[in-house]
């Protein structure tokens, strides 16, 4: 009776894995590839026909993300926020915005948007006032898009954004840029920094992205303001939502809560942040193309 009991609660479990694989199955496709109108059906929306809104609801993930919006939001996003929370919305100095609580609530930007556009002036975040309503909804669907890949990991390479290795641009035409109009030479070196940075990167959609929108290299520098007005200089050992702590030119730890100071942060991308605006299709092919070469 025992062995006959075991056998059933065995054959029970093997049925709901493979019942759990078959949902998981048949949400064959990736989430950029889902046409926008159809996206935005709510949670359970089309539980009865086909599988897919259950399949997601049974993920834990919200309304998909708006395809046209999240593309128009990629840009933006990069050129006002990749700098504190990294590009794709994992963190960097700022907080994670893949694991946000705030992000996790909102939909349609209605609770990202205002904390955007006012910013966090305490905890160091700064507002961007001049960003219009469409522009702070895309930005909400590009960061949406973030939580979407990272519950579905597996299907990174197939989805949204996905680059070809070409080449298309003119090296002579990209080294002029870099050393004349671009001021690209004044901070970076092909003998020093940029040292056979072709062969570190041999995808140009990498290479390319690299340039377009880095990461800040290195500790990052902070000045931290007290109530008091006593300020300490240091580089940041943590900094969410909640906290931040540095670490002062001797060696001392300090920590304070992040609604209670003010928190200004050494920005080493402002040149590339100026670019964006002013590039050109051709200079982004043509710079790419060059830095190809310095292998």
């Amino acid at each position: 009776m025992f062995v006959l009991r075991c056998s059933f609660l065995l054959a029970a479990a093997l049925a709901l894995s493979m019942m759990a694989s078959s949902l998981l199955a048949q949400e064959d496709v990736p989430p950029a590839g889902r046409g926008a109108q159809g996206a935005r059906g709510g949670r359970g929306g089309g539980r009865g026909g086909g599988g897919r809104g259950g399949t997601r609801e049974f993920l834990g993930l919200g309304p998909a993300p708006d395809e046209a919006a999240a593309k128009k939001g990629e840009p933006l996003y990069k050129q006002n926020c990749s700098t504190c929370h990294g590009e794709t919305a994992r963190g960097s100095q700022g907080p994670n915005l893949v694991r946000s609580v705030l992000v996790l609530h909102d939909e349609k930007g209605e609770e990202i948007g205002p904390v955007i556009k006012n910013g966090r002036p305490q905890g160091g975040m700064p507002g961007f006032p001049n960003l219009a309503q469409d522009d702070l909804y895309n930005i909400s669907q590009y960061i949406h898009l973030q939580v979407e890949l990272a519950a579905n990991r597996g299907t990174y390479g197939a989805t949204y954004g996905a680059l070809r290795n070409e080449v298309s641009g003119d090296a002579a035409k990209g080294e002029e840029f870099f050393r004349g109009a671009g001021g690209c030479a004044k901070c970076h070196s092909i003998t020093g920094d940029l040292a056979k940075i072709g062969a570190k990167f041999p995808q140009a959609a990498g290479l390319q992205s690299r340039f377009l929108w880095p990461t800040s290299p290195g500790p990052k520098k902070v000045k931290v303001t007290l109530a008091s007005g006593e300020s300490f200089d240091g580089t940041i050992r943590v900094m969410n939502d909640f906290d931040i702590s540095i670490t002062d030119a001797g060696g001392s730890y300090h920590q304070w809560p992040r609604d209670q100071v003010k928190v200004e942060m050494e920005d080493r991308l402002s040149g590339h942040r100026a670019l964006l605006p002013k590039y050109t299709d051709a200079d982004i092919h043509n710079v790419t193309a060059y830095l190809v070469t310095l292998k």
